[in-house]
């Protein structure tokens, strides 16, 4: 299932570019919570703890009780982290959006799709492991989000393939993807085409000069 984890953020009233400057001068990172049944808040996270529950995370869906502290007020929100904006050229985070959830109402997600194990095809006949797709859409409530679709790939033959119907989706989860749709397959091994000799009629045609006549000479008489 995806992280869950508990973050702690501070309201933040203010806005515009100095408030912004202010926020980042005390190691804090802008953020902003939204949702169909929340009004949307400006808050302020920790630039640490922000980056350590991104560096600790094995997907992109990160679910995150949100214990928000508005002017000694405290309340909790469970969200889903929406985006992380990043500096251009350094690591460090620039902006969070968090998405308010609830337990009860389905969500949807793009959820990475990763392969493990050595396919039969690639291991025993020189096949080429394909990937069509990285990630797949899928519906299901908070609790049941993964943080990603592993698939074993180790029975693959030559010519075998895994479409979105053949995902090992945990119970309660939804793929919201065609079901046809190609996910993995073995491909042949390509062989470079060497080429081919060139025949006795494709020799090049070679011009050799003309000899004089007997008696005949270059000079004028």
């Amino acid at each position: 299932m995806a992280t869950q984890a508990k973050l702690s953020a501070r309201s933040r009233s203010e806005s515009g570019r100095n408030s912004v400057k202010q926020v980042r001068a005390r190691g804090g990172v802008p953020a902003v919570i939204y949702g169909s049944k929340v009004e949307p808040a400006n808050l302020e996270v920790s630039q640490r703890e922000i980056q350590a529950l991104l560096s600790h995370a094995v997907g992109e869906n990160i679910l995150v009780d949100l214990e928000i502290d508005d002017r000694g007020k405290k309340t909790s929100r469970l969200s889903l982290i929406q985006e992380v904006q990043r500096h251009p050229l350094r690591s460090d985070i620039v902006h969070v959006d968090f998405h308010a959830v609830s337990m009860t109402e389905e969500i949807s997600a793009d959820i990475v799709i990763e392969a493990f194990g050595e396919s039969e095809g690639v291991k025993s006949f020189g096949g080429l492991l394909e990937q069509s797709i990285r990630s797949a859409s899928i519906r299901c409530l908070p609790q049941h989000l993964p943080e990603i679709i592993r698939v074993d790939v180790s029975a693959l033959k030559i010519g075998d393939s895994i479409h979105v119907r053949d995902l090992p989706l945990p119970a309660g989860v939804t793929a919201m993807d065609d079901p046809d749709l190609t996910v993995f397959i073995v491909a042949e091994p390509t062989v470079a085409e060497e080429p081919a000799a060139a025949t006795a009629s494709e020799s090049p045609e070679v011009i050799k000069e003309k000899k004089p006549e007997a008696g005949a000479s270059g000079e004028k008489k």
